[in-house]
Formats: C-alpha cells, structure tokens, sequence
C-alpha cells in the first residue's frame, strides 16, 4: 500500500534540508485587512494593527466606532511632545455620550504552557519581557500576569480615574516609552505604518510664555476607515516581521550583544523591549 506524502511533511522536510528557504517563508507575517484601521490625517496616511487576542473588547467598540465614522472629523486636542497624542470626540457632546463604558483590559493570566519570545529578565518594570504576536509585552511569572507595553507607537484607551472608564478617547505614544502605565491602561494595537505622520501631529501643549494653540489649529482626524472597507486598490497592505522565529531570536541575541565594531565601549548586556524596531514592509 502507498503512503500518501502530506504537503506539511513535504515543506518540513524542506525545512530541514533547506534551513535558510524555510526562514525566508516564515520571516513575514501578512496583516488581516480586516484586522488593522486606515486613519487618514492631513500629513498623510497611519495604518495601524489591532490586538483582539490581548484586548478584545475594546478592540471590538474601536472597531464598531470606526465603521460608524465615530472618530471622522475629531481632533487630536491633548498632545503633549514626548508624551502622547490623544483624540477624540468633544468631552460631554452626544457622541462622547452614546459610547458604552469599558472595563479595563490591562493584563491577562499566564499559565506554563503559555510561551513568548523573551527579550530580557529583570527589566525596569517587569520580571521579563518581550514578544508575542509582533506585539510588546511584559510578563511576572511570579504573578502568572503578563500585560502590553507602552512602546511609542502603541495605541491605546484613554479613561478617567476610574479603571473601567474607558469608552472612545485614545492615545498614541510620541516619544519616550510610558511604561508606568502599563497594566493600568488598555493598549489594544499599534501603528505598523506611517509613524512620522503621528509624530508630525500639532503639539497642542506649549512652553510657558507662549500663547494657547487655538483649538482651530488641532490636528484632525480626516477619517478612519477598517482596512477590509477601503477599496482594494487604496488599501495599504502591510507585512511585519515575525517575532516567534529562530532568526528574530537571534537577532535580538546579537542586537544585546552589540557586536559592531562601532561600539569600541561595549554597552551593558542590556536590551529594553521598546528598543527593538520590528521590520515592516508593504505587499506588492
């Protein structure tokens, strides 16, 4: 009797003969239109992927909102350099008002079948940190809780005291990384494409001694649109580097490492999760 060879054992046997074609096939990790948001500001373009595995609910009213046009027309009105750019609709209009309340999705629990790519032990503010699903995150085993970072280009869910405050107000870091608001803010995605337009934001906080930016001058949000509704050929069809690989492991060893012969003082062994630039590039 003849065995039928199965296409996975095939490409696995490639994978074993051929060890640098098969990280060429599994380098990449395409987007879902339907999971990443087009927001178009005057400067040009922002492409930005969500995180339903981390954050589901506020991923699912974001993404409510943004097909009934909630955000279409808001200003960015809270923008402070080095800090965050926040938008949204008027404080107390009726739109503000018919959004429903979230509860906070600040962290999940862990088990020790749960796995990710690790970056460092010891950091800052978390036992360790790394990658999983392309996304920053830190994890305290002792606590079995892991929670996403805030990487400058994170978005996440503005609120007010209260944790289960947040409804359609949003943020998205602009210079330092803020992670002394980790676990205590919902992140639920990130900018993939089109950083230097968020960062080309009018800055609507000034220095002392400067007049108040009129509010006339906010940088407002064109429209937001889910990728999957843009027209196919205006959509922006984006791929990011894998983070559950062999070769981004190693190049996060040689990236702590600092090898190059332009660190004639080599740096401590030290590698902060928001100082790895993850690859992007766009579909042909």
């Amino acid at each position: 009797m003849k065995l039928a060879i199965q296409p996975l054992y095939v490409f696995s046997l490639a994978c074993l003969l051929l060890t640098s074609a098969c990280n060429a096939e599994t380098e990449w990790r395409a987007l879902s239109p339907e999971n990443t948001v087009l927001m178009t500001l005057p400067q040009g373009k922002v492409v930005i992927e969500l995180a339903p595995q981390f954050s589901p609910s506020h991923v699912q009213q974001f993404s409510k909102l943004v097909k009934e046009g909630h955000y279409d027309g808001n200003k960015f009105y809270r923008v402070i350099d080095g800090f965050v750019a926040q938008g949204g609709p008027e404080d107390g209009s009726a739109k503000d008002k018919a959004v429903p309340i979230l509860k906070i999705e600040g962290e999940w629990t862990t088990d020790k079948k749960w796995s990710f790519t690790k970056v460092q032990d010891n950091d800052l503010f978390a036992e360790q940190t790394g990658f999983k699903d392309g996304f920053a995150i830190a994890h305290n085993p002792s606590e079995k809780a892991a929670w996403l970072t805030h990487c400058p280009g994170t978005i996440a869910m503005a609120r007010g005291n209260e944790a289960d405050s947040a409804s359609s107000h949003f943020y998205i870091p602009n210079g330092q990384a803020l992670r002394y608001l980790d676990r205590i803010m919902t992140i639920f995605g990130r900018v993939v494409f089109g950083m230097e337009h968020v960062q080309a934001i009018r800055r609507t906080s000034v220095i002392e001694g400067q007049p108040a930016v009129d509010s006339r001058d906010f940088t407002p949000i064109v429209s937001m649109q889910m990728m999957s509704d843009v027209p196919k050929e205006q959509q922006i069809l984006i791929e990011v580097e894998n983070t559950e690989t062999t070769a981004f492991t190693e190049r996060l060893v040689k990236r702590r490492k600092r090898d190059n012969p332009f660190f004639y003082k080599k740096p401590l062994p030290v590698l902060d999760v928001c100082q790895v630039p993850l690859k992007t590039r766009l579909v042909k």
